[in-house]
Parts: structure tokens; C-alpha cells; sequence
């Protein structure tokens, strides 16, 4: 009973963590990502400079629901993709694709990196309260589950459920254990191997060991 309880709390730890309201703009710092071989298998960059705070606007139109959307997100890891599933969250896969197209998500790093639980990135700030100046409402099926390799949305405690900025998260754990709270927007299908190498570089419940740099996010459509 005594480890049901633990293990119950740490994952209400974890799922309030995973708060991502919009925030002050941040000073920037550090400069162009310069790189070098390591034998993580993640080259070895700057952290890059921060990016202004909001200043998008959230798209009107649906995605062509005839159109597979893919995100190819390549970092200083490697690449791994998301196919989108736009029938879980309409509004919220088509902000993705906007936000991507318009180049938001490039220079910006994964801030939180959690082994065992999730790695989080997309926020222009980098300090986990940034996003692009709106919210898209997509509440997830009460059934959901969180399982490896899904790639949800993440918000602050008190949203509605389902509500999103531009933070993201992956799950690597088998089940993460979450409430259906978050916005789920597709699934990794290509690259798990550089989710875990992200993954590795986790110290705790925080930034990882060293920068880990969305260097651009690509939008491929069939």
C-alpha cells in the first residue's frame, strides 16, 4: 500500500509539472548553436538565444482531413516524427502545423526532460511558461491513455482539459500514468531511438544535462 501511495503522488507531481501558461518574455542568452561529436549520440551545441514570447495568431481552418500531416522534428539528437492524428485535436493539430510552417519551433530547445516520463519542449522562452499568445480547447476521451511514444500537449494546472499552447511533450514511459487532461496530437512514428537519446541526458525532473536544440520542425504532407 505504502508504494501504491508513493508512486500515486509522484505521478500528481508530475502531471502539475507539466503546466505550460503563457508568460513574461525572457532575456536572451547564449548564441548560434556551434557543434561537435560526442558519444551520447547527441552532437554537442549552445543553448540557443531565447525567443520573444507570443505574438502568433491561432489559424481559422481545418486540415485537410484526406491529407496525412507528419512533423519531422530534427534536433542536435537526431530526427524522429510525428504523425499527426488531427480526429484526437482538430484545433490543436492544425495550430501545430501553422506553428511549424511559420518556423516558431525552430531554436528552440526541450527544457524539461524527465527519464522515465516525458521529454518537453516548445516554448520560445525556454523556462517552460512561454507559448504562441493563444490556447486551442481539444479535451482528450476520458479513456485516454499515455503510453510510449505518444506526443501530447501540455498546460497549466488549473486549464480546462485539453487546452494547449505550443508546449509539447513525448512520453517515454510504457504509461506515464497521466489524467485524460492533455491534448493528444499524434504519435512518434519514425525515431524513437532519438527520443531516448534525449531521454538520456535527463537528471532529474528539469533541463537536461545539455542543450537539446529543435534545430527545425518540418511539415511533410501525402
Amino acid at each position: 500500500m505504502r508504494r501504491s501511495l508513493v508512486y500515486s503522488l509522484l505521478v500528481l507531481v508530475f502531471a502539475f509539472s507539466l503546466a505550460a501558461c503563457g508568460g513574461d518574455d525572457s532575456e536572451s542568452s547564449g548564441g548560434a548553436t556551434t557543434g561537435s561529436s560526442s558519444n551520447d549520440g547527441c552532437e554537442t551545441v549552445d543553448a540557443p538565444a531565447t525567443k520573444p514570447n507570443g505574438g502568433e495568431k491561432a489559424p481559422t481552418g481545418a486540415l485537410d482531413p484526406g491529407t496525412t500531416y507528419e512533423l519531422v522534428v530534427s534536433t542536435n539528437c537526431g530526427d524522429f516524427t510525428i504523425t499527426l492524428d488531427p480526429g484526437l485535436a482538430p484545433k490543436t493539430t492544425a495550430s501545430l502545423v501553422a506553428l511549424a510552417e511559420d518556423g516558431f519551433y525552430d531554436g528552440t530547445t526541450f527544457h524539461r526532460v524527465v527519464p522515465g516520463f516525458v521529454i518537453q519542449g516548445g516554448d520560445p522562452t525556454g523556462t517552460g511558461t512561454g507559448g504562441p499568445g493563444y490556447t486551442t480547447v481539444d479535451p482528450p476521451a476520458t479513456d485516454t491513455k499515455y503510453t510510449e511514444g505518444t506526443v501530447a500537449m501540455a498546460k497549466g494546472v488549473t486549464d480546462p482539459s485539453g487546452t494547449s499552447g505550443s508546449q509539447f511533450f513525448v512520453v517515454t514511459a510504457p504509461d506515464a500514468g497521466l489524467p485524460p487532461d492533455y491534448a493528444v496530437v499524434g504519435t512518434v512514428t519514425k525515431g524513437m531511438e532519438t527520443v531516448s537519446a534525449i531521454e538520456a541526458l535527463g537528471t532529474g525532473d528539469g533541463p537536461p544535462g545539455k542543450p537539446v536544440v529543435i534545430e527545425n520542425v518540418t511539415v511533410n504532407k501525402s
